[in-house]
């Protein structure tokens, strides 16, 4: 049973998509990827993964678009595969029109978060919900990380209840603990063990809120000492505006006006230990699916302050496992991050509750044993189908 993963970037096959690899390998499939070439993918290819070129960017361009859809298209009619399964927006809205034209038997689609949102003007909203509802006629199984998304899908007419499966996200709750060393990890960032210390995990974006964070974590300096900002993440960013948002960043960061301390990192690894290192996640996202990073400090015992939007409403309890705040909202971001970080038996209890529903809600084990599942199944059916209708009638010669 052929499969291919397709995602725009190579880091979305190594960072989130290798577990399912692993375990589709496991379960007797075989499976190869396609996204951007960079150096996950080479790293990937290293490690045994077939991992094939997609000439992809962020770029909605015709040409860029074109080129997606000629390298999806001639891959699949080439290999022939079983299954399609599609990741990120603009690859997975390509590539199913390349899958359709390839007349792939089986595609699966994952929305680790639909484009559209309550705050869209509502004629952006209706042309996206129309673009996604065209795209569902040419999805056999939609799989969404957001409960709310999957409502969505049915009540939006995307795909009727029967295509709709809930998968949630996951991480590996052995690999991030509350009970590693901490001031090793702070001592691996360059902190100090009397830091209060606010984590930020993302993109330098204007979506993820950052402009937000650092305009809160001035005024929560004003109550909290020796307060530092750790920030990590890829600074890369193609959109004019986040361009934009990045300008406005290093020229606050240059103010001479600063009364916290920031730490840049950038890209990293070892998010567990990045997890370890700080007392407080924060992440005021405008927009997201359903954010691992937020399961990633629950894990690790750590209380989250993040806006009250999709996705982090579904894994934030709020005033128990951490605190939502509304969108946009810089008072009431540093309210909160204050309240946490100047009550300590708070936020450790906020955080071991944290841990407790990480375990039992977000174990990576029970995303991978649900889209197992759902791999079966469509074999089971769809493909078996398609073998009985390629046999010969019978006395045929």
């Amino acid at each position: 049973m052929r499969v291919l993963q397709v995602a725009a970037v190579d880091l979305t096959v190594a960072a989130l998509l290798r577990p399912l690899i692993d375990r589709l390998t496991s379960e007797g499939y075989e499976v190869e990827s396609v996204c951007r070439d960079g150096r996950f993918s080479q790293e990937l290819r290293a490690d045994g993964y077939v991992v094939h070129s997609l000439s992809t960017s962020r770029s909605m361009g015709p040409l860029s678009l074109a080129r997606q859809f000629w390298d999806i298209y001639r891959l699949v009619s080439r290999n022939r595969y079983d299954m399609v399964h599609l990741h990120t927006p603009i690859a997975a809205g390509v590539g199913r029109l390349a899958t359709a034209f390839a007349r792939t038997p089986v595609v699966i689609y994952t929305a680790h978060g639909f484009y559209f949102h309550d705050r869209m003007k509502p004629s952006a909203y209706r042309v996206t919900v129309w673009a996604e509802r065209m795209l569902g006629r040419m999805t056999d199984m939609l799989l969404t990380q957001s409960a709310e998304d999957a409502q969505s899908a049915v009540t939006e007419r995307i795909c009727p209840p029967e295509k709709v499966e809930w998968i949630s996200n996951g991480v590996d709750v052995n690999k991030f603990r509350p009970d590693r060393d901490r001031v090793a990890a702070r001592r691996a960032f360059g902190l100090g063990p009397n830091e209060a210390v606010v984590g930020f995990l993302g993109r330098m974006v204007r979506e993820k809120g950052i402009l937000e964070l650092l305009e809160a974590m001035k005024a929560v300096s004003s109550s909290v000492d020796n307060l530092t900002l750790l920030v990590c993440g890829d600074n890369s960013v193609a959109k004019d505006r986040d361009r934009e948002t990045q300008a406005l960043v290093t020229r606050y960061l240059d103010s001479a006006d600063r009364p916290y301390r920031v730490v840049f990192t950038g890209f990293i690894r070892e998010i567990d230990r990045m997890m370890q290192a700080i007392d407080v996640f924060c992440l005021p996202s405008h927009r997201e699916g359903m954010p691992r990073s937020i399961i990633e400090a629950m894990a690790s015992g750590r209380p989250v302050v993040a806006t009250d939007i999709r996705g982090c409403r579904e894994e934030v309890l709020n005033g128990e496992t951490g605190l939502l705040v509304p969108i946009g909202d810089p008072k009431a971001l540093a309210d909160a991050l204050s309240r946490l970080l100047g009550n300590p038996s708070m936020a450790r209890q906020m955080g071991l509750k944290g841990r407790e529903r990480a375990v039992a809600h977000f174990d990576e084990k029970f995303v991978l044993d649900r889209q197992v599942a759902v791999y079966n199944r469509l074999a089971a059916s769809k493909l078996a189908v398609k073998a009985v209708k390629s046999q010969p009638a019978a006395g045929a010669d």
